[in-house]
């Protein structure tokens, strides 16, 4: 059961809960296969993604930028073509096209009339710039995996942007649509958490590694979710 008068901050992953990351990784993926007259299903092509983008993030910190310009350079070596430069450089440059789910915009507006709104992202401060102005709200607190040198599923992300919102855990609800970035550490550490389950009724585990763990609240998108928060409790 959640009771949103009950928090002063949002918490929120970005890419995949707010921004349809999924969309735009195809997007830019797909070109580079079919230019190399390779064929992977959508599923195929996330899940691969998925896999690798996890394996480089538990390494040293790397930018995000490169951790992407690696996963197309990952995908030639397992699937069997060379890419030329603007290739391996597609999957970052593609960040600034990528977009809000239709719910994302109208959902946050709703929200920061009641709450304050934090994002937690495993991004550059300079890519996470462009999808800033797409989702049109100001953040009152932005932590990116550049300032905090580590990649969710770390607690270390989590903790800076506690440290930083400067509130009782009580007071901090955690919104994402991955499990294994978002839900199973944040809860580790006492937070409530909501699951953006985007992928309902999908499917395959998309862009991220498969995990398990019970959020305090479900709701399919956004829309629910402000809807929600104007009720005085709601249960998951």
């Amino acid at each position: 059961m959640i009771n949103f008068n009950e928090y002063k901050a949002l918490t929120f992953d970005c890419y995949g809960t707010l921004i349809d990351w999924e969309s735009g990784i195809l997007g830019a993926l797909k070109p580079v296969l079919l230019a190399h007259n390779q064929s992977l299903d959508d599923n195929q092509i996330l899940e691969l993604f998925a896999q690798l983008e996890a394996e480089l993030q538990q390494g040293e910190y790397i930018k995000y930028r490169e951790v992407l310009k690696r996963i197309v350079d990952k995908f030639s070596e397992k699937i069997g073509f060379k890419p030329t430069n603007d290739q391996i450089n597609s999957l970052p440059d593609s960040i600034q096209y990528w977009r809000p789910f239709p719910d994302t915009v109208e959902a946050l507006k709703t929200l920061k009339q009641k709450f304050k709104l934090v994002i937690i992202s495993n991004i550059d401060d300079d890519l996470f710039a462009f999808s800033a102005k797409h989702l049109e709200v100001e953040f009152d607190e932005i932590i990116t995996a550049e300032q905090a040198k580590s990649y969710k599923p770390s607690l270390n992300n989590f903790k800076v942007a506690i440290k930083r919102i400067n509130l009782p855990l009580e007071e901090i609800l955690h919104i994402a649509a991955s499990v294994y970035h978002d839900i199973v550490p944040a809860k580790s550490l006492g937070l409530s958490t909501v699951w953006v389950n985007r992928r309902s009724g999908q499917q395959g585990t998309g862009a991220t590694v498969s995990a398990v763990s019970q959020a305090d609240l479900e709701v399919p998108d956004l829309k629910t979710l402000a809807a929600l928060s104007s009720a005085k409790e709601s249960r998951s």
